[in-house]
């Protein structure tokens, strides 16, 4: 039987005080990392914004609103980090963090505008031949270590991915009984908002691009793939199985987040349109339902079933992971754009349901007799009659708004 030479309270006790001398170890790390991080960041800030920005405008090579389309709020984020920079070399990091927090719209405003000012800084380097040696001859400067104005833009948006990281580093190690954990603690949500928003933006614009590649892609301009709300999912060459037994027809399917485009191959022999494509059928996703024919075992390739209002498609591929990955795709497609639909159904059924403080209240056995019989009413009431109520030119017109509705819901040929 083996003795501790100490007490059970006492090595608890030493337990406890070496966890946190072990967090204010960390912390006095990454702070330092921090301090000296931002002390090089503002200095890259103050040479872009004193070499560039202000000298451009005393020049006037470039306009005012281009100007400020390409640097954006650089000049503003300058002056809140430097405040920054203050408080963390006194020690203040709780209340410099909290103020700093609390001017986050300028980097907002930034990331917002990345794309536009990486756009905007290319035209203008392309037509404006003093923009372009001024550019040249400021990079040359020994500060900038021959770096590009393009990586120095970026500066403010790797930053706040910086900021992520040594702000969850500072959380993870300081106690909870700190008096400055609850200010860490909010930073690095707010911080966190601003790191998803680049990735939500750098996604945006992505998609933008690969929507664009499509649309090069698709041979004369009847189909529109640019879309609000559209997203690129997929592409590749599927064989569609005729329903009468000839021979499966190789097609290029291109998936986006609510429609499923099928086009074929121009003509190799066409110099101009050799690599592109012609689109024949648009099939919306909406009301569109898939399953598996077979290919659920890892053999040769498998049969797919899409199904729709007033058209169906049986799409084969020999490639069992291809095949998967369409499944998993038109899936997850389909399934988010009905669950979408139904919440905008439910949403709308909420607005336009009667409040019960207008029904009237003179005479409510009449009401509940009339709300019991006109429901049985109307459908009984046969179809022909209630054509011939209205105008022929309202019949007409009533018409062509369902034909169009059913032509919506349906293959769209193109």
């Amino acid at each position: 039987m083996s003795f501790s030479p100490h007490p059970p309270s006492l090595s608890v006790g030493n337990s406890i005080q070496e966890q946190r001398d072990r967090w204010e170890r960390k912390r006095s790390r990454a702070t330092k990392e921090l301090v000296q991080t931002e002390q090089h960041y503002c200095q890259q800030l103050e040479l872009v914004t004193t070499f560039f920005v202000e000298i451009l405008k005393a020049k006037g090579t470039l306009k005012e609103d281009v100007r400020e389309g390409i640097f954006s709020s650089i000049k503003s984020i300058l002056s809140m980090n430097q405040s920054l920079l203050v408080h963390l070399e006194n020690g203040y990091i709780g209340r410099g963090l909290e103020q700093f927090c609390s001017h986050l719209h300028h980097y907002n405003t930034y990331v917002d505008n990345i794309s536009t000012a990486n756009k905007m800084l290319g035209i203008h380097l392309k037509k404006n031949k003093a923009f372009r040696r001024f550019k040249k001859l400021q990079e040359a400067r020994p500060q900038f270590s021959n770096q590009k104005l393009e990586d120095l833009l970026q500066m403010p948006v790797q930053r706040i991915n910086q900021y992520k990281h040594f702000l969850q580093d500072l959380a993870a190690n300081t106690s909870p009984d700190h008096p400055e954990f609850e200010q860490l603690s909010r930073a690095v949500d707010a911080v966190c908002e601003v790191s998803q928003r680049i990735q939500d933006n750098a996604q945006c614009h992505e998609n933008h691009l690969q929507l664009c590649r499509v649309q090069k892609l698709l041979k004369g301009r009847k189909t529109r793939v640019l879309a609000p709300g559209r997203w690129f999912i997929r592409e590749g060459w599927l064989k569609i199985v005729p329903p009468k037994g000839s021979e499966a027809k190789p097609k290029m399917f291109f998936l986006f987040s609510d429609l499923l485009l099928e086009a074929r191959g121009c003509s190799p022999l066409s110099l101009s349109n050799g690599e592109k494509f012609v689109s024949q059928h648009a099939y919306p996703l909406q009301d569109a339902a898939v399953e598996k024919v077979f290919g659920h075992t890892r053999s040769q390739g498998g049969l797919l079933s899409l199904t729709f209002p007033r058209a169906k498609l049986l799409l084969m591929s020999s490639n069992h992971d291809d095949l998967n990955d369409w499944y998993q795709c038109l899936s997850s497609a389909i399934r988010k754009l009905q669950s979408k639909h139904t919440v905008v159904l439910q949403r709308d059924e909420l607005c336009h349901r009667p409040l019960r403080s207008a029904v009237d209240h003179t005479n409510p056995v009449r009401k509940r007799n009339m709300a019991s019989v006109e429901p049985w009413e109307h459908a009984q009431k046969p179809l022909a009659e209630l054509e011939c109520s209205t105008p022929k030119r309202t019949k007409q017109s009533t018409d062509a708004e369902q034909s169009a509705e059913a032509s919506t819901s349906s293959c769209v040929i193109l």
